[in-house]
């Protein structure tokens, strides 16, 4: 009895750890009251209780649930010279989505709240474009690589048959080469020499 428990207890646990695939994995589109972080939240200016503009929201910060709890705004300075990153908690952010645009207020914001709030730090430093590219290329070739070895199969081939085929005529063009060289030192160096008067 005491093992048929354990049994269906792990079975269970392992059933638990491993996710299904569920109809509602994919999705082909976003919903009407969906939008893309990226394409309205980044960069999107936050607003304080009177709509003056405060800051901007530069990253999303996502927890180990992969939920997010935060956000990243950009506040002072000029261009982004100077500017000091703030982290601010999700809910004390007002976000509204509405036909076509996001607007997001911080009503307990302002310039002077953000000034002497702590500068944000990372846990982590970022990934330079240097890794990111690194990554990107490993990424590219996983993905390619039996079409990498297919391809490289393939121009091994074409090579060996372009320079089966160039023998020939690479010999000729040495020979008539050859010969153009004789007749030049023939014409420059003539086997008779010059008669004196």
């Amino acid at each position: 009895m005491t093992a048929k428990i354990v049994a269906l207890a792990l079975g269970a646990l392992i059933a638990g750890a491993m996710p299904a695939l569920a109809d509602d994995t994919f999705f082909a589109e976003q919903k009407p009251t969906e939008y893309l972080a990226r394409d309205r939240l980044l960069g999107a200016n936050v607003h304080d209780k009177d709509g003056k503009i405060v800051g901007d929201i530069e990253d999303l910060v996502v927890d180990s649930d992969n939920k997010i709890v935060g956000v990243i705004i950009g506040v002072g300075g000029l261009l982004g010279v100077g500017e000091k990153k703030v982290a601010v908690s999700l809910p004390s952010l007002g976000i509204e989505a509405a036909g076509g645009k996001v607007n997001v207020t911080m009503p307990s914001a302002t310039m002077d709240s953000l000034a002497a709030a702590p500068a944000y730090k990372r846990a982590n430093p970022p990934i330079g474009w240097l890794q990111r590219a690194a990554d990107k290329s490993d990424e590219l070739r996983d993905k390619s690589g039996p079409a990498y070895e297919k391809a490289k199969e393939a121009a091994k081939e074409a090579y060996e048959s372009a320079k089966e085929a160039a023998g020939p005529v690479l010999e000729k063009a040495k020979e008539e080469a050859r010969e153009a060289l004789d007749k030049a030192k023939d014409a420059t160096h003539p086997s008779d020499p010059p008669k004196a008067n």
